[in-house]
């Protein structure tokens, strides 16, 4: 940069690029000019089945279309890099890599057993970068590719475009109590607990363990690590703990749930308002039943609200007490501004746009069958998937290890998550057991 030269936040922030492409590929589904992101399909003994359609208007091969996504978001994201003061030439091959990993994470994530087993992409994608990171070393040029944050904000404003009100009204009151009344205090919880009791010497790591824990696993971690600037090795370490609980919370709490005959709408609430991984809810409620599975589906979109809600919180918190030198004078709005993360704005918006003008205006089938589940659900599913490939890229064992503090940080985490369980299920039942409000009918 040079000096004398200013440059304007919107072009020249990463966060204000995320809600850019975010909004520009909700504009090409809306209009109909992007109509469908190829997702890869369930196979069992030959990898090859999950490029091939079986049925519907997506019968044939999926190669053409998947290598037609890898490029368009190639050049996006290399444009954003070029702007950003990168070098377009060495991010894209470099992003190749990247998503040639993606696909093979996604598509080990498809195979019929490892998905009975509940191991999801980001569990593959992670271990791979890892694996990389940690074994043969990440050459140079592949660095330039690793954009964790960039796709992960990205993704995170489609997310908040498949957070519709409409459904939230469903499940009303109940679903409210157990979302917004457990997630704050299951937040102060464990980082009162971090900082007061287990005494650990980062702030940042505790908060971003609390957001995942409390809220929604990753997408809470990434946003509130922003927030409060955690270290990249502090936000793999919230990550690492939130995938390999989620894995197991979602296949141990449906057979928990059906062994003590709990009611399946109080056992659906629970699985949504604990279990950090939207996807991981679904597939668990699922198992309990259609109507479970859109209780505790529900249950979990409130809590992403919740999201830019901490995220906000955060960043107030950190400038006015963490991070501020007592002697100077109370932070400013511009000072809060500056620390919140712009992509968050991104994600509220996407949420009020398609729940009060495009629900209204194009109806649910438009919105919900053809835009969502068509085109954002998929493209935010390889945005992820490459966000946790860059994260097991840029992380190391020992950086991790450092981290640790004896053990502490996993403390922190099974203490917590057992105290959202408890909390949780006392909710579920208060509020779906008919006790507080009146049993639904859905």
């Amino acid at each position: 940069m040079n000096q004398g030269t200013s440059k304007s936040p919107l072009l020249h922030s990463e966060d204000w690029w995320a809600v850019w492409i975010g909004f520009a590929a909700l504009l090409a589904a809306t209009t109909g000019l992007i109509q469908t992101v190829p997702k890869l399909h369930r196979w069992t003994s030959n990898p090859l089945d999950m490029f091939q359609a079986t049925g519907g208007a997506d019968q044939g091969t999926i190669l053409l279309p998947l290598l037609f996504t890898a490029l368009l978001l190639g050049l996006v994201f290399a444009l954003a890099v070029r702007v950003l003061g990168g070098r377009a030439g060495q991010f894209l091959p470099a992003f190749a890599v990247i998503f040639l990993l993606s696909v093979i994470s996604y598509g080990l994530s498809r195979q019929v057993q490892v998905q009975a087993y509940g191991l999801e992409y980001a569990v593959w994608a992670l271990a791979f970068g890892l694996l990389i990171s940690n074994t043969v070393g990440v050459p140079e040029w592949l660095k330039a590719g690793a954009r964790s944050e960039l796709y992960i904000k990205t993704g995170l404003v489609l997310l908040g475009a498949e957070i519709l009100f409409g459904h939230i009204l469903d499940i009303g009151g109940p679903g409210l109590f157990v979302a917004w009344f457990v997630t704050p205090v299951v937040i102060l919880f464990i980082y009162n607990l971090g900082v007061r009791y287990l005494k650990i010497g980062s702030k940042p790591l505790i908060i971003t363990i609390a957001a995942a824990t409390s809220v929604c696993g990753v997408s809470a971690a990434i946003a509130t690590a922003a927030a409060s600037r955690a270290k990249k090795e502090e936000l793999t370490l919230a990550v690492g703990l939130s995938l390999i609980f989620t894995v197991l919370m979602m296949i141990i709490m449906p057979y928990a749930i059906r062994a003590v005959g709990m009611d399946t709408l109080v056992g659906a609430a629970w699985i949504g308002g604990t279990i950090d991984s939207t996807g991981a809810v679904i597939a668990a409620g699922a198992f309990l039943g259609q109507e479970a599975e859109k209780v505790a589906a529900v249950v979990k979109m409130i809590q992403n609200i919740l999201i830019g809600v901490v995220a906000f919180a955060v960043a107030v918190y950190w400038c006015a007490r963490v991070d501020r030198d007592p002697c100077a004078a109370k932070p400013s709005a511009k000072e809060i501004w500056i620390r919140f993360p712009k992509f968050i704005v991104g994600f509220v918006a996407a949420s009020l746009l398609f729940s009060f003008v495009l629900m209204p205006l194009l109806g649910s089938e438009t919105v919900e069958n053809g835009i969502l589940k068509q085109m954002s659900v998929p493209l935010r599913g390889w945005l992820f998937c490459m966000a946790f490939v860059s994260i097991g890229l840029e992380s190391n064992f020992r950086d991790m290890a450092s981290q640790m503090s004896g053990g502490k940080p996993f403390l922190l985490y099974v203490v917590g998550q057992s105290f959202n369980l408890i909390l949780t299920l006392l909710a579920a039942y208060l509020a779906f057991g008919g006790i507080l409000f009146a049993r639904l009918n859905l």
